[in-house]
């Protein structure tokens, strides 16, 4: 795998976490709810991550129609057929395909988003990537914490296959604590995530 040149964007595929149930947020598919622009929450979420990442996949569940929840039709969709099982085995099928991808064979890294997080900074988003290394793990800081995406070396992806349950991949980041950096940011974004219906009704307009 070679290194990009200095100043050059890292070759990183974004994937966006959208396989949930969803169950607080009620009736509702939360994935086509609308935000205060009127864009459906996924769809924003998606074509925030696109501005910053050339690259990107959306997990979604075997039954589920992309252009139904407001996506493009040539969207990149990687379907998770464990996803009842929850995040972990979403996670699993998700990086199980991008290790066979012969598109993604320079590929250094994989930001993890969530299909729920709408208000990401483009910085941010930027930032992240052009730090990413294929032995780092890279998250997010702001307000003394750590946020969302995490971005996820080539070196762990055997590791995100083997995960199961709904534990996500706390485990693998402790583990590598050593090989873990954060980075600072001035964007609470990291942290606003969409749980129930009275999430979105008390949205800012955000971008995109």
């Amino acid at each position: 795998m070679s290194e990009p040149a200095r100043g050059e964007p890292r070759d990183v595929v974004a994937v966006i976490l959208a396989a949930g149930a969803s169950r607080r947020f009620g009736a509702e598919d939360k994935r086509r709810a609308r935000m205060p622009g009127g864009q459906p929450l996924l769809a924003a979420a998606v074509a925030n991550a696109a501005a910053a990442f050339p690259r990107l996949r959306v997990v979604l569940r075997d039954d589920d129609d992309p252009e139904a929840l407001g996506l493009a039709p040539d969207t990149p969709v990687i379907r998770a057929p464990h996803a009842c099982d929850g995040l972990g085995a979403s996670l699993a099928d998700a990086f199980a395909d991008l290790v066979g991808d012969p598109a993604l064979v320079d590929t250094v890294a994989a930001a993890v988003l969530l299909g729920d997080m709408p208000c990401l900074a483009p910085e941010t988003l930027g930032a992240l990537r052009d730090g990413a290394e294929p032995d780092r793990i890279l998250r997010p800081r702001h307000a003394d914490r750590p946020g969302h995406p995490v971005l996820f070396g080539r070196a762990f992806w055997p590791e995100l296959t083997a995960l199961a349950g709904d534990a996500g991949a706390r485990g693998i980041i402790a583990r590598h604590r050593s090989r873990c950096r954060e980075l600072e940011v001035n964007d609470p974004g990291i942290h606003v995530d969409i749980d129930v219906a009275a999430d979105l009704a008390a949205l800012a307009p955000c971008s995109p």
